[in-house]
């Protein structure tokens, strides 16, 4: 199981733009009745909050990361390549002639496809943090309450000249020391 576990690797598929979810709803499908659950393990369609203005009001919109992608959790064998390719709404995995390449490490975490514990973040009420990515990249603030069921935590940020609350994955925050 433990070397089973260092071949599960983060790809990255190029699919029409706006069929996102189309694409994962036809892969998770395609899975179910291919038996492929051993080798596809998670597939997932990154997003973000985004303030935008609109009649004089602002109101927070959720926004895909990467439009046009779709990332797999999985498990990589030419025949799930196949398998994967040819979903209706795929037009190829991103990589050099169409084949796969493993996001790294670094990646997977810039992206926030991988999920962070609180403990692991090493965060606390009260700990001054800083915003790493999403509409409110570089702001500074305060953890205000956690959440580890929902891997979110609130943070009181200084917005439109007052302190604002906000809820944040914790992949889009950073302890300030």
């Amino acid at each position: 199981m433990e070397n089973e576990q260092s071949l599960v690797k983060w790809y990255v598929i190029h699919v029409y733009s706006s069929y996102e979810s189309v694409v994962k709803n036809n892969l998770e499908k395609m899975i179910e009745n291919n038996n492929l659950q051993d080798y596809i393990f998670e597939i997932a369609i990154p997003t973000e909050e985004d303030i935008v203005e609109k009649n004089g009001k602002r109101k927070i919109v959720e926004r895909k990361k990467f439009p046009g992608y779709v990332f797999l959790k999985m498990i990589y064998t030419d025949h799930v390549w196949y398998m994967v390719a040819n979903t209706r709404g795929v037009t190829g995995f991103v990589g050099p002639q169409g084949k796969a390449l493993a996001l790294t490490a670094e990646e997977i975490k810039r992206m926030g496809l991988e999920k962070v514990s609180a403990e692991e973040l090493d965060i606390k009420v009260g700990d001054n943090v800083k915003v790493v990515s999403g509409a409110l990249e570089t702001f500074l603030g305060i953890v205000e309450e956690i959440y580890p069921d929902k891997q979110k935590a609130r943070v009181i940020v200084q917005m439109f000249g007052r302190q604002t609350p906000v809820e944040l994955e914790f992949n889009q925050i950073e302890k300030l020391n």
